[in-house]
Formats: structure tokens, C-alpha cells, sequence
């Protein structure tokens, strides 16, 4: 009975499965719409017009996505608790203090009729896959015990509200910098933060008072921040003009990288209409194509970092809790009453107060007594939370673009998060900008939190699009950017000091000017690249401090043979990063006490700078000795060889670093059920580290698992300007959000050994490929 009924609910799960095949009668239609799913499950949309290509987008999407969807609008609209529970209380306050989706829902009405049509169909295209459905839901539901509601155009836009605040970091960094100023020196804090040109002060202002209150109040404002928007930046593009390429046209590369998870981010998907052409990356949940080729252009995008968030220690009136100062005197605060609905326990209500500046972020993680004793808080001032934002308006002319002035008119829209967009047309020429919204300040740079009681670090607009950072035909016939510092000394605005480290951008631009003839695969290959440009400045300089033992010998000799590549399948990798993540808890988890968990990182700039001038760092404050960098290096390298060899076994040769760096894409929800989690969770064994080219990120504070790769490029793209259907597209999982589908996994091993596909060809062509055709009608 138990494998029968097991068998049934097998079976019943299996309906949820999406229907490819046959006719298919829907509601919101004016025409016929061809989708054939080829063999990944991709689907190449054929419609008689934009609208209904819209309608047919959302319906495939709901079909192989739908979780997916409802999570991120759930999660935007901090709705979380009614379906998980207790557990995702503290991210829905901060999403309700946050007021992500009431600013989704306020920027509908400012959007062109012709993006809010296209929104409309995409709903319609949604709901009739809600309507339609003849089988089970997707098997999240059941373990949830919840149903989807109506798709809105608002629920398509949060996404972007999401991605605003995700990949600008400047909170979290404002936060940390704050509580470090009250842990370290002047000088301490310029070596960790210090960077070439980077003017500006690091230290709190000296109106904003150092105490164990303004220390708790900035440890209740970090708390606050959900992992789910945690920030993570990097990315890689770059493009060659045809004087670099075989063919005589453009190439352009793309690979953004996000967090990892299954399903991941991106779903491939193909338009064709009378008026429409578009074959690349969709977020399921969005209408528009993200990082495309049209017939006449192609595009890709990296993160700038600019720094686009703001906090502002606000105090409270002397005599009314309920008011706050500013220049002109004090303010009443503007409250809002939100209620959490919470799955097994009953509502909760919450008050969300905002100031001139925006929202209360620090109520967000405080409790009633707190709230009635602290005398400051902390707001955010964030262009993630225009009501005005035009940004989908931006996507949907982008996607339409014949040229470069249509290009550039497009991104005229494009507010947050600001990018870098680059460009290549079939006339050859290419370019980038850098759109978006950067603010410009009476005074300082906004690296640090400022009081709001005064008005010298207030924002006065933002930098008109004209002067943002943009070039045309660049006179050597390439440009690259791997989230690595854009502009020049010259530049007149202040646009970021938190760039990330240059090493993949050196290392794509060497292989670039080495390469005679480059072609689709020779990008391809370079987006494989795994040579660490890290390893090449810090290990000279670790060898050199290490001593040598008895024990040690043999690890220094493979490192010191080591090529510097990043490979699954070799020892080295993993010798020298665990060795590399414990030289930086000796170097600074002394000087950083309570807070060196939220900062452990491998830092290899800091680290090459200590033990190039042997700078205090060095020395354990925490003992009467004074320590030497090589004392504090040859610790770490038996350390490192203790915890090798308590994980991996004595034998050095037989270490893997493929063992320890595994990417993982873990599901939403099942990741926490044991026997789900194994049927859930895709694993694989990865190359690559922070630093190469193809990026693995580990967060190396986790204890469990420092060397898993969670952080990289989930969507591969090299568009070939001479020949659309040449151009080659990976994800890294697949299609299908659905663990019982084909489509769920089939990717994972392609995206890691480097196989991608095009997306292209004649309906004739895809059917005598294999591909499936479903035909959706009007009803």
C-alpha cells in the first residue's frame, strides 16, 4: 500500500509537469501563437504580434517556473511568513520597512502605454496558465500547503526593485565601516579600506557620537539586511571589434554573475514576431529579455558599484519620540502601519516609520523596548525606492534597438540598478555607458554614514545622463570590465571607491591582445579561463615568508611548481587557499574581534600590502610577543595542512580541490528538508576561484563548507555579430524549476565542462530537429 500510494502521488506529481505539445485554447490571445520546445526545453516563440508573444512569454514561464515566481514576488513583497512560517518574519519586516513593492506598484503609472500594455499581457499570458492548468501544481505547493495567486503587472517590476538593492552594496559597507571606526585606528582603517585615489574620510563624522548605543544601533541596522539581498558583485563582459575577429564583425561576451540556486535566474527564451526578434536571457517573472541579440544589435551588462545607498543617523526630537531633526527644526516621522501574516501564529503588526531621506531600516530588527529607548536610528536613502523608476521602460526599448542612438535613447529610462551596458551592432561598431542613476552630494563621497540633523551630505540630484560614463569605438577595438574601476582620474564625478580588485579584468585583456583571428570559441574558451592573477602576486610572497619544515616541504614544493590554474582536478588550489583563509584570520581576527566572522575574507590586496611592508597587522595583539609576518604565515601553512589533512586524508597528492569546491544550486525550500534536499539540490564539482575569469565565490567564514562555490556566472552568452545563429548561450542548471522534470538539471554539467548552444532556427528547421510544438489559440 505504502509503494502503491507513493507510485500514485509519483504519478499526480507528474502532472504538473508543463504540456508542449498539441493545441491549447487560452484567454488574453488575438491570434495563434506557435512555442516549440527544442530538446533543452528552450522555447523559440512564434506570434502574429508583440502582445500576444507577451502573453505566450508569461505562459511558458508559469509553466516551467511558477515557484520561482511566486517566491521572488513573495519575497519583494515581504509576504514570506504566510506560506514558511515564522522563520521568514525578520526578512518580510525588512521588506515591509523596505516598501519594495508599494514603490513596484507607484511606478506602473509612470510607464509608457506601450511597456504597460506589454506588462498586461505578460499577467494575461501568467493567470491563463492558472486558469488552464489541468494537472497538479508544482510539488513546492504541497509541501507548503499553498496556491498561487493572480499574476499583476506590479509583481513583474519587484524583481527589478530586488536586483537595485542586491547589487548595490553600499548598506551593508556603510554599516561595517561604522562599527569598525569604533574598533580601529585612523591608520588601520585606511590599510583596509585604503585604495589608490580614494579620497574621502572613513571614520564616522564627529557629530555622530562613538558609543556602545551608535555600535548596537549599526549592528541591528546589519541585521536587518536578508541574506536573499545580501550584496554580491562581479561579472565579466567585454566586446572586440571586427578588426580583432576572423569574421570581420563584432564579438561580445557576457557572463553575470549572481548567487547560484535551482532553478537559477535566468531561463533562455526566443521571440520571433512581425516586429520583434530576440534570442537570450529572460528572468521568468519579466517580460523583457535582459541580456539579448535583436537582427541588428547585441548587449550585455556588468555592475558598476556605484555607490547608490546612503545611511543617515537620524535624532529624535528631544522632547517627541515621534519626530526627528532637521535643519530647519524637527519632523514628524511618516508612519505606516504593516501587517504580517504569519503561517501558524497570529498577525503581527509593524510600524514602519520614514524620514526625509527614506525609510527607517534600523526599526526593521528592533524590538518595542528598543524603538522606546534608542534617542538615534538609521535611514536609508536608496534610488532603489523611486516611485518614478522607469527601468522596465528602459528594457523594453533596449530589446527593440537598431543602433547605437536607439541604444543610448533606450537607456535614457534606466535608473537602478545602475550598469554597464555594453554594445555591438551588425554596422560594427561598439561602445558601453553606464546608465543609471549616480547621486551627487553637497560634500563627501557617502562611504560613511552621515547625520541627518544637517544637510552637508545631502543628495542634490544626480548625474545628468550626458555626462555619465560612456565610449564609442574605442580606438584599440576592445573594451572590458570585470567590475573593476571605469573611469579615470579625470572623471568629474564621484561615482564608487569599493571597485573590485582588477585581476580578471588584467587577465581578459591579456588573452584579448594575445589573440590573433579571435572567434565565438576562442571568447568561449576565455570565459573558462582559470588562471588566478591572485595567486600570482600573493604566493611569491607567501613562499618567501613560509620557512620550511619537515612537514611543510613537500606542500611548498607543489606550490612552488604550480602553474596558477584554478583546476578541479589538482591539489595546489586547495593548499593555497585554505593556506590564504588562514593567514587572514591570523593577520586580523585579533583586531577585529566580535566583528572578524562578518569580514572574514581572503583579501588578497590587504594581505599582499601587510607582508610587502610588514606592517602591524602582523603582530597578535592578543600576546606579549611580538609576531613577524613569517611567523603569522608559517602558522597558517600548518593550519592549513592540519585541516587538509583532518577533511582530506595525509597524503597531499591525492587532495582534490574539485572535493572542496563544489558549486552548489540549492532549491528555496526543499535545501532544508532532509531526502528532498538530496532529489533538490544540484552539486558538481567546479574549477575556477574568486579571482579567474570563470569566477567561483566561496564565502569562506562558512565552517561547514568555505570552499563551496555559491556565487558565479549562471548565464554564458557570446554573440557573434556576423551570424545570429552562431552565437552561443548556457545556463547553469536548466530550464525547469520543477525537480521531476528532464529540464531541472540537464544543464549542470554542460554549463561546468564549458558546452553551450544557439538558440536559433526556421520553424521547419526546429521541427525536424525534434523540437515540440504546442499552439496556443485564442478561446
Amino acid at each position: 500500500m505504502v509503494v502503491a500510494g507513493s507510485a500514485i502521488g509519483y504519478a499526480w506529481l507528474r502532472t504538473s509537469l508543463p504540456q508542449t505539445r498539441g493545441r491549447l485554447a487560452l484567454p488574453g490571445l488575438h491570434s495563434e501563437v506557435a512555442v516549440y520546445r527544442d530538446q533543452d526545453g528552450v522555447p523559440h516563440i512564434f506570434a502574429a504580434n508583440d502582445d500576444d508573444a507577451y502573453v505566450a512569454l508569461g505562459f511558458v514561464h508559469a509553466q516551467d517556473r511558477l515557484f520561482q515566481m511566486d517566491f521572488q514576488r513573495r519575497l519583494g513583497a515581504g509576504r514570506l511568513a504566510e506560506v514558511v512560517g515564522a522563520s521568514a518574519v525578520g526578512i518580510d519586516r525588512t521588506m515591509r520597512t523596505l516598501g519594495l513593492y508599494r514603490a513596484a506598484e507607484a511606478s506602473l503609472e509612470g510607464l509608457g502605454p506601450e511597456v504597460r500594455r506589454a506588462l498586461d499581457a505578460y499577467a494575461r499570458g501568467v493567470n491563463a496558465f492558472l486558469e488552464t492548468r489541468g494537472g497538479a501544481l508544482p510539488p513546492e505547493y504541497y509541501v507548503l500547503r499553498s496556491e498561487p495567486e493572480p499574476w499583476r503587472p506590479a509583481d513583474s517590476l519587484v524583481w527589478g526593485r530586488l536586483m537595485a538593492l542586491t547589487l548595490s552594496g553600499n548598506w551593508r559597507g556603510e554599516a561595517l565601516r561604522a562599527r569598525l571606526s569604533m574598533r580601529l585606528s585612523a591608520q588601520q582603517l585606511e590599510d583596509w579600506y585604503g585604495e589608490p585615489n580614494a579620497a574621502g574620510a572613513i571614520t564616522l563624522p564627529a557629530t555622530i557620537e562613538k558609543s556602545q548605543a551608535t555600535d548596537d544601533l549599526f549592528a541591528r541596522t546589519l541585521a536587518a539586511l536578508p541574506e536573499a539581498i545580501r550584496p554580491r558583485l562581479a561579472s565579466n563582459v567585454w566586446v572586440v571589434d571586427g578588426r580583432h575577429t576572423k569574421s570581420g564583425q563584432p564579438i561580445l561576451a557576457n557572463d553575470p554573475h549572481l548567487g547560484f540556486g535551482a532553478p537559477g535566474v535566468w531561463y533562455l527564451a526566443r521571440i520571433t514576431t512581425p516586429t520583434l526578434a530576440l534570442a537570450g536571457a529572460t528572468v521568468a517573472g519579466v517580460p523583457f529579455h535582459l541580456l539579448a541579440q535583436n537582427p541588428r544589435i547585441a548587449w550585455g551588462m556588468t555592475t558598476t558599484g556605484a555607490d547608490t545607498q546612503d545611511l543617515f543617523i537620524e535624532r529624535l526630537a528631544p522632547d517627541d519620540r515621534d519626530a526627528y531633526e532637521t535643519p530647519e527644526g524637527t519632523e514628524p516621522f511618516v508612519k505606516r502601519t504593516e501587517t504580517i501574516r504569519v503561517r501558524g501564529a497570529d498577525d503581527l503588526a509593524v510600524t514602519v516609520r520614514e524620514t526625509r531621506h527614506g525609510p527607517v531600516i534600523s526599526d526593521a530588527e528592533t524590538s518595542a523596548a528598543a524603538v522606546a529607548r534608542d534617542r538615534t536610528v538609521v535611514a536609508l536613502a536608496t534610488t532603489a525606492l523611486r516611485p518614478n523608476d522607469r527601468t522596465a521602460e528602459a528594457l523594453y526599448w533596449l530589446n527593440r534597438a537598431s543602433g547605437w542612438d536607439e541604444f543610448t535613447s533606450a537607456l535614457t529610462r534606466f535608473e537602478a540598478p545602475i550598469q554597464n551596458v555594453f554594445y555591438a551592432d551588425r554596422g560594427g561598431a561598439i561602445g558601453m555607458m553606464a546608465p543609471g542613476l549616480i547621486p551627487l552630494r553637497r560634500s563627501g563621497n557617502g562611504f560613511v554614514a552621515a547625520p541627518g540633523w544637517d544637510d552637508r551630505a545631502a543628495w542634490d540630484g544626480f548625474v545628468a545622463f550626458d555626462e555619465l560614463p560612456r565610449r564609442l569605438g574605442p580606438v584599440d577595438g576592445l573594451l572590458v570590465n570585470a567590475n573593476n574601476r571605469l573611469v579615470g582620474d579625470d572623471y568629474p564625478h564621484f561615482i564608487s571607491r569599493d571597485w573590485d580588485a582588477p585581476y580578471r579584468a588584467e587577465r581578459i585583456l591579456e588573452v584579448l591582445r594575445e589573440t590573433r583571428e579571435q572567434t565565438v570559441a576562442s571568447h568561449q574558451a576565455l570565459q573558462l579561463d582559470i588562471v588566478s592573477p591572485m595567486s600570482a602576486e600573493l604566493l611569491p610572497l607567501m613562499l618567501a615568508h613560509a620557512g620550511r619544515s619537515e612537514r611543510t616541504a613537500r606542500a611548498l614544493r607543489m606550490l612552488a611548481s604550480w602553474d596558477g590554474r584554478m583546476d578541479r582536478e589538482r591539489p595546489e588550489p586547495l593548499i593555497f587557499v585554505t593556506w590564504l583563509r588562514e593567514l587572514d584570520r591570523n593577520l586580523f581576527a585579533d583586531e577585529l574581534g566580535d566583528m572578524f566572522a562578518q569580514l572574514w575574507d581572503l583579501h588578497p590586496r590587504l594581505i599582499a600590502r601587510t607582508l610587502r611592508d610588514e606592517t602591524a597587522w602582523c603582530d597578535d595583539i592578543g600576546t606579549a610577543d611580538v609576531e613577524t609576518c613569517a611567523t603569522q604565515v608559517a602558522r597558517a601553512l600548518d593550519q592549513a595542512l592540519d585541516a587538509l589533512e583532518q577533511r582530506h586524508g595525509a597524503d597531499p597528492t591525492r587532495w582534490r580541490w574539485g572535493d572542496a569546491h563544489l558549486a552548489r544550486h540549492d532549491h528555496a525550500i526543499f535545501t532544508r528538508i532532509p531526502v528532498l534536499r538530496d532529489l533538490a539540490d544540484l552539486v558538481i564539482a567546479a574549477d575556477g576561484g574568486n579571482d579567474t575569469v570563470n569566477r567561483g565565490a566561496m564565502r569562506v567564514a562558512n565552517a561547514r563548507e568555505p570552499f563551496a562555490d555559491v556565487h558565479g556566472a549562471g548565464y554564458r552568452a557570446v554573440y557573434d555579430l556576423a551570424d545570429a545563429a552562431a552565437s552561443r548561450f548556457v545556463i547553469a542548471t536548466g530550464q525547469s524549476g520543477n525537480p521531476l522534470s528532464v529540464h531541472y538539471r540537464d544543464f549542470l554539467q554542460r554549463w561546468r565542462d564549458g558546452h553551450s548552444r544557439a538558440i536559433a532556427g526556421s520553424p521547419a528547421e526546429l521541427t525536424a530537429a525534434g523540437a515540440e510544438l504546442l499552439t496556443l489559440v485564442p478561446q
